[in-house]
C-alpha cells in the first residue's frame, strides 16, 4: 500500500497559517488584558464598596445604641426615689419595652442582684437573684455597661444594655436593662438582617471577644472566630478591607468597620466568584459577538493568500499589534492594490473599531456613577487632569441635600436613591454644553464650570438651588441643597486648594442654616 502524500508546503499555505496563528493569538492576548484590568477593578470597588457598607452599618448600630443608653438614663432618673413602689417599677420597665422594639426584654435589679420588675410578664423572673458572674457583670461594674453575651435567669442567650441608679446621697440602688436575645427575633436583625442578598454575600457582628453576636444563620451566633485577620484588624480599632478566606473555605471580599462606643466589629463580605461572575458574561458576550468579524477576517486572508503573499504578511505583521492604539493606521498604510486585499483591510480595521468601541464602553462604565448617569470619581478625577492639563480656568460648586439623612430614616433608602436621581436630572436641565456635572459620593455633588468666573458661577448655584427648592419629587415633596463655590484660575493655585475651598463654602453655607449658595 501506498501512503497518502502530505500537502505541499507552499508560501500561500505558510503565509495563511501565519496569519490565522497572529489573530488568534492577538485577540486572546487582547480579551486577556481587558479581562485581568477589568477583574481588578470589580475586585477593587466591591472592596470599596463592603468597606463604606459596612461603616454605613456601624454608623446605624452606633446611633442605636446611644438612643437606647439614653432611654436607659432616663428610666434610671426616673426611678432613682421610686425603688420601693413596686407598681411604678413595673410600670416603668413595661412602658420601657412596648415603647418601641430596641429590647426584647427590660428588667429592674436592685443593689442585691435581685430583679424586682421585669417586662413582658411571661419571663417570670421577678424575685430571682442573679447568681452567675455573666449575670452580675451590670452589678460589679455600677456604671452604664454593654454586657458579654451570657445566658439569662430565663434561659435566653443575650447582651444587656445597663444604666446604673443611684440616690441623692450616692448610695448605689441597682440597675435599669433591656436585653437584645441573640438566638431570636432581634433589633440588630432588622438593621442588619435586611441587607441579606442571594448571591453569598452576607455581613456579621462580633464583639470585643471575638464571639458572633449577629450572623444571618442563627447557628454561628455564640462561636468565637479565630484565624480571621479582618476580625483581627477590625477589633484593633481599624475600618478597610482585606482578601479574606471563609470558614467554608469561600474566597470573600471583605469589608469593616468598629462600632466604637461598643468595641464590636462590622463585618461585610461578598464572594469573589459573584463579583467577577459579571464580568466573565460581559467578556463572553464581547466574544460572540466578535465571531462574524473574525470568520470574515479570516476569509479574506484566505483569498488574499492564494494570490499574492505581501500584503498579507503585512496585515499578519500589523494583526501581531491589535491591541495598541496605533494599529489602525499600521493597517491603512498597507497598498491593498488588488481588490481582495483591500476587502480584507477594511474587515480588519472594521473588527478592530469593534473591539475598541466594546473596550470603550467598559472604560466609559468605570467612569460613570450608575445610579445617576454622572461621572463618578474616577472619571471626574480623569476630566480635573485634562484641566490641569491644558490650564483651563474653571469654577466649581460643591453642592449636597441639607437633612438628607432624614429623608433615608423616614423614606426609606429606596426613596431617598429617587431623590438623588431626581436631583440629578435637575441638574443636567440646568446644566450649560460645557459644564461637567459629577457625583463625588452619596448625596454630594460637584459642578465644573470652564471658562466661568466666580460671580456667575455663583449666578449658577443659585439658579440650581431655587429650582431644586421649587420642585416637588416623588414620595418627598420638596427638598433643599447647600452649595459653596470657589475658582480655579491656573497656575496660580493648585486645583486640589480650589476643591478645597469649595469644601468650606459648602461648610459655610451648612454652618449658616442650609438652603443657600455661598462663595468662596
Amino acid at each position: 500500500m501506498f501512503s497518502r502524500p502530505l500537502p505541499r508546503l507552499t508560501l500561500r499555505n505558510l503565509m495563511l497559517a501565519m496569519a490565522v496563528f497572529s489573530v488568534i493569538i492577538t485577540l486572546c492576548n487582547s480579551f486577556y488584558a481587558t479581562y485581568e484590568v477589568q477583574r481588578t477593578l470589580l475586585i477593587n470597588n466591591t472592596l470599596e464598596a463592603n468597606r463604606v457598607y459596612a461603616a454605613k452599618l456601624a454608623e446605624l448600630t452606633e446611633s442605636f445604641i446611644q438612643s437606647t443608653r439614653r432611654q436607659l438614663a432616663y428610666s434610671a432618673g426616673l426611678l432613682n426615689n421610686n425603688m420601693n413602689n413596686e407598681q411604678m417599677l413595673m410600670a416603668e420597665a413595661r412602658r420601657l419595652h412596648e415603647q418601641s422594639n430596641a429590647f426584647n426584654s427590660v428588667v429592674i435589679v436592685n443593689a442585691k442582684g435581685i430583679i424586682i420588675a421585669a417586662s413582658p410578664d411571661t419571663l417570670q423572673v421577678k424575685g430571682v437573684q442573679l447568681s452567675s458572674a455573666n449575670a452580675r457583670q451590670s452589678l460589679q461594674a455600677q456604671a452604664p455597661l454593654i454586657t458579654d453575651p451570657f445566658v439569662s435567669p430565663s434561659g435566653n442567650y443575650i447582651i444587656s444594655l445597663s444604666h446604673p441608679m443611684f440616690s441623692d446621697n450616692g448610695d448605689y440602688l441597682g440597675y435599669v436593662a433591656g436585653t437584645i436575645y441573640l438566638q431570636r427575633s432581634n433589633i440588630l436583625g432588622e438593621i442588619l438582617g435586611k441587607h441579606y442578598y442571594q448571591d453569598g454575600s452576607y455581613l456579621y457582628v462580633v464583639d470585643k471577644h471575638k464571639t458572633l453576636i449577629y450572623h444571618p444563620e442563627e447557628q454561628y451566633i455564640g462561636e468565637r472566630v479565630s484565624n480571621n485577620a479582618a476580625i483581627d484588624t477590625v477589633l484593633a480599632g481599624k475600618e478597610g478591607v482585606l482578601n479574606v478566606v471563609n470558614s467554608h473555605d469561600v474566597d470573600m471580599l471583605t469589608g469593616f468597620a468598629p462600632v466604637a462606643s461598643t468595641h464590636w466589629g462590622i463585618v461585610a463580605q461578598r464572594p469573589k466568584e459573584a463579583t467577577l461572575a459579571s464580568i466573565n458574561n460581559h467578556l463572553f458576550n464581547v466574544f460572540v459577538k466578535s465571531i462574524p468579524i473574525a470568520l470574515l477576517t479570516l476569509a479574506g486572508i484566505w483569498l488574499s493568500a492564494i494570490f499574492i503573499s505581501r500584503p498579507l504578511w503585512q496585515l499578519a505583521k500589523s494583526a501581531e499589534k491589535m491591541n495598541k492604539q496605533d494599529v489602525q493606521q499600521d493597517i491603512s498604510g498597507v497598498r491593498s492594490w488588488y481588490f481582495e486585499a483591500a476587502q480584507l483591510k477594511s474587515a480588519i480595521l472594521r473588527g478592530i473599531a469593534l473591539f475598541h468601541d466594546h473596550i470603550n464602553k467598559l472604560h466609559t462604565d468605570s467612569h460613570t456613577d450608575a445610579m445617576t448617569g454622572l461621572l463618578n470619581r474616577r472619571g471626574m478625577q480623569h476630566m480635573l487632569d485634562s484641566y490641569e492639563q491644558r490650564q483651563t480656568p474653571f469654577a466649581l460648586i460643591a453642592l449636597d441635600i441639607d437633612h438628607f439623612k432624614n429623608v433615608n430614616d423616614t423614606f426609606g433608602h429606596d426613596i431617598g436613591d429617587n431623590v438623588i436621581k431626581q436631583l440629578a436630572l435637575i441638574m443636567q436641565e440646568q446644566a450649560r454644553r460645557n459644564d461637567i456635572l459629577c457625583r463625588s459620593g452619596g448625596e454630594e455633588f460637584m459642578i465644573f464650570l470652564p471658562a466661568t468666573d466666580a460671580t456667575n458661577a455663583l449666578e449658577v448655584a443659585e439658579r440650581l438651588r431655587r429650582k431644586v427648592e421649587n420642585t416637588i419629587m416623588d414620595d418627598v415633596g420638596s427638598i433643599r441643597i447647600s452649595l459653596g463655590v470657589s475658582h480655579w484660575p491656573g497656575r496660580a493655585m493648585t486645583i486640589r486648594r480650589a476643591l478645597k475651598q469649595a469644601d468650606i463654602a459648602l461648610y459655610q453655607a451648612k454652618h449658616q442654616g442650609r438652603n443657600q449658595s455661598v462663595l468662596n
